[in-house]
């Protein structure tokens, strides 16, 4: 469910600097590989800084579009079993116990990456020299944005409120 409509100003603009983060750094990682791929080909060499930035792209885009999926109810659900199976009632509760299995699991790949990212950002890249802990803190961050969209749609499904569906 989508419920970005009911989400505060504060709210809806995180979850719009995500989306143009996302854009922005789905478009870097096309120019990057293509340029990359095409130096290549055509003169024989490569840019080897161009890896490693499409590498830190890749990881950051997708934590923080784990995040804006959250944000637009954009992850897969399938409803159909529990709706024929279940009462109204139960798939009701039934929700409410995954979104706390949810929220847990969040809050271990958080507890993990930010674990993970600590113990490595002494090391460096390669060829740029950044911590490899940066690449690494995507994780937490990706995960602490996800778990602020997570609860605040958890709340307002407490409260009753009704998203836009097959957003």
């Amino acid at each position: 469910m989508d419920f970005r409509d009911h989400y505060p100003a504060g709210l809806r603009a995180l979850s719009s600097g995500i989306d143009v983060l996302l854009a922005l750094g789905g478009l870097a990682i096309l120019i990057l590989a293509f340029s990359n791929a095409t130096l290549r080909g055509l003169a024989g060499f490569d840019l080897a800084w161009s890896l490693e930035v499409t590498a830190f792209l890749l990881l950051w885009t997708t934590f923080l579009g784990c995040a804006g999926a959250i944000a637009r109810g954009a992850h897969m659900r399938v409803t159909e079993i529990s709706a024929s199976l279940l009462s109204r009632r139960a798939v009701h509760h039934l929700e409410h116990v995954i979104n706390l299995v949810i929220a847990a699991m969040i809050l271990s790949l958080i507890w993990h990456g930010w674990s993970i990212a600590a113990h490595q950002w002494a090391q460096k890249t390669t060829v740029l020299y950044w911590p490899v802990g940066l690449l690494y803190a995507s994780m937490p961050v990706g995960m602490a944005l996800a778990l602020i969209f997570h609860l605040f749609n958890t709340w307002l499904v407490l409260r009753g409120a009704q998203g836009e569906a097959g957003a």
